[in-house]
């Protein structure tokens, strides 16, 4: 055992109590990971706050990270002391039938789990306060200074890589750049409408941009968004609270019959909707991003199907982590995608609550929380 600094999670809305846990070596195919640098995303405020879902407390939060490789457990290869490193909330096996697919990254074993708070060798937590355990939170409970993770969510990085940049390819970003590179896949000169402008909408519009769309509609009720949304490509915007129609008209009016692409990443049903119905008849792709409440119902009639539209859904944006997440760190260092402008507010570990405070007062897009200071 050994003593780290951790960030934790006592009861569903309070502020983070930062206190020291003991985190227990990796067991077998788990790692320890020092993290340098996390940032807060939606998916961590959504389950602190426990709207909607069974409570899991004491808990340490975190996903969106990168550290370094501290030691490793029996039986993991492709893992070593000091390799840099993102902790990823979903896995690959390596074995499975998902994962020996070309196409799926939903990996049968490390899957997303919201609900688990231990690790899978065991069922037993790595963290603990007084000899009483801590639940983990995804796999990856990264607001900690060291943290375990199954070797199948860790991939392995370019260690010439800023890790308080990168860190936030672990979940968000990635998650809309490959829900347009990899499942919508716009030509160049094609259009792409963007529905929500948070952190993961502005990511799947910087995709539009490297694919070299022409035009990219982001559709968005707060008109605050869209001056920040330029710098991401956005050409067009629609504010939905300004229209008394359907959306899927305006934008099929803008565009001479509708868009050849659309990223949905809100999770509201009537956006899925319109995001469908909005893009053109005979080849218009509409990938799904967002998650809706769980007794949403997606409408549609069936003729905008059989007029040759594809209405497509997307996990992690189909990035298979150890296999495709070191190709988009190696993306920012060749200078392809841009970083820094997601990245809005900096603060030290000492200070996490305010990230918590920026994101529910809908301010910035990403908050890096330095380990370091």
């Amino acid at each position: 055992m050994s003593s780290t600094a951790a960030a934790v999670a006592w009861e569903a809305g309070k502020p983070l109590i930062i206190q020291d846990v003991e985190v227990a070596p990796p067991q077998a195919m788990e790692v320890r990971i020092k993290i340098k640098y996390t940032s807060l995303c939606r998916t961590d405020l959504y389950f602190w706050e426990s709207k909607g879902q069974t409570p899991l407390f004491p808990r340490i939060f975190g996903h969106e990270a990168a550290g370094v490789v501290e030691s490793v457990g029996e039986g993991v290869s492709d893992l070593e002391v000091g390799d840099h490193v993102l902790p990823v909330f979903t896995g690959e096996c390596g074995d499975c039938r998902h994962c020996r697919s070309d196409v799926s990254n939903m990996c049968d074993l490390l899957r997303i789990n919201p609900v688990r708070g231990v690790m899978l060798a065991d069922g037993q937590s790595r963290f603990s306060i007084n000899g009483e355990p801590v639940n983990h939170f995804l796999g990856t409970s990264t607001f900690s200074e060291y943290t375990v993770v199954h070797s199948g969510c860790v991939a392995k990085i370019n260690p010439l890589a800023p890790l308080d940049k990168v860190c936030i390819l672990s979940c968000g970003v990635s998650t809309g750049l490959g829900a347009t590179l990899n499942v919508a896949k716009p030509e160049r000169g094609s259009s792409v409408a963007v529905f929500g402008l948070g952190a993961v909408g502005l990511a799947a519009a910087e995709g539009a941009r490297i694919a070299g769309a022409s035009r990219i509609i982001g559709v968005d009720r707060s008109s605050k968004r869209f001056e920040e949304a330029k710098k991401f490509g956005v050409t067009d915007f629609v504010n939905t609270s300004e229209h008394d129609r359907p959306i899927q008209e305006v934008i099929a009016e803008m565009t001479n019959g509708g868009v050849d692409r659309s990223v949905e990443c809100t999770g509201n049903i009537d956006n899925m909707i319109s995001a469908f119905e909005c893009v053109h008849d005979g080849w218009g792709v509409a990938v799904l991003v967002g998650v809706p409440s769980k007794d949403a119902v997606f409408m549609t009639k069936p003729i905008n199907v059989l007029n040759e539209r594809t209405l497509k859904g997307t996990f992690f944006g189909n990035y298979k982590p150890r296999t495709d997440l070191p190709s988009v760190v190696d993306m920012y260092m060749n200078k392809q995608l841009e970083l820094e402008k997601f990245i809005t507010h900096r603060i030290p570990f000492s200070e996490i609550n305010k990230a918590f405070e920026y994101m529910v007062k809908g301010e910035g897009l990403r908050c890096i929380i330095s380990m370091e200071d």
